[in-house]
């Protein structure tokens, strides 16, 4: 019965984590396949880009929920921080790679901290909003601040874990949750590297013809 649990818990969190709400929002507010445009992923920062301040937002608030839902589901049915970690990866994989729309999704951010802050609220809002925004507000790249949120939420739930008070299973998720978004982000690193990465306010050209042909294949 406890396997069953956890297998429904990590559909759930997969097959939630998998709406593309980012490409649901720029196509009702703009009419366009927000993964034609920009970075060509689903995630807030390129919605952001494409179709505005207020279709950003809102698809930053879905994204953070579909990370949050099935951390809060699995402490439900099993009472467990680990069914929690399994639900928010299974989450974070979902957006990145989501099944509805040929595995092509978004860098897994919003997703990443709904599902600390359904564990544990308090590094969830020093990091998105202390360190992520606080960071993407004063240099105007939201990938630096994307990264640095890894970075300080890795090294501030290390320390709680070191000083008891929260269990090992939240450390791995920002450790292996935090290395999923490292990974989607290689290419804002390289970019960072060589200063040609987009800032907050730049327009997103179009991609390639042929990536955007693919799209309506």
């Amino acid at each position: 019965m406890i396997a069953l649990k956890y297998v429904a818990v990590i559909l759930l969190g997969y097959l939630l984590g998998a709406i593309p709400f980012g490409m649901l929002v720029t196509r009702r507010v703009r009419g366009v396949d927000v993964r034609g445009y920009g970075s060509g992923k689903t995630g807030a920062t390129n919605v952001l880009r494409i179709a505005g301040a207020k279709a950003g937002v809102f698809t930053l608030l879905l994204d953070v929920g579909k990370g949050a839902v099935p951390v809060a589901v699995a402490w439900l049915l099993l009472d467990s921080p680990a069914a929690q970690v399994v639900a928010a990866l299974a989450a974070i994989a979902g957006h990145n790679w989501p099944v509805y729309v040929r595995f092509r999704g978004g860098r897994g951010v919003a997703t990443y901290v709904g599902g600390m802050a359904a564990m544990y609220w308090p590094v969830a809002l020093a990091c998105s909003l202390g360190v992520g925004l606080g960071t993407a507000a004063l240099t105007r790249y939201m990938s630096l601040g994307a990264i640095l949120l890894v970075f300080s939420s890795l090294a501030i739930m290390l320390l709680l874990f070191l000083l008891d008070t929260q269990p090992a299973q939240y450390l791995i998720y920002t450790g292996v949750g935090g290395g999923l978004i490292l990974f989607q982000h290689r290419d804002n690193i390289q970019r960072l590297v060589t200063g040609t990465e987009r800032k907050i306010g730049q327009g997103a050209d179009s991609r390639e013809p042929s990536f955007a042909r693919s799209m309506k294949e």
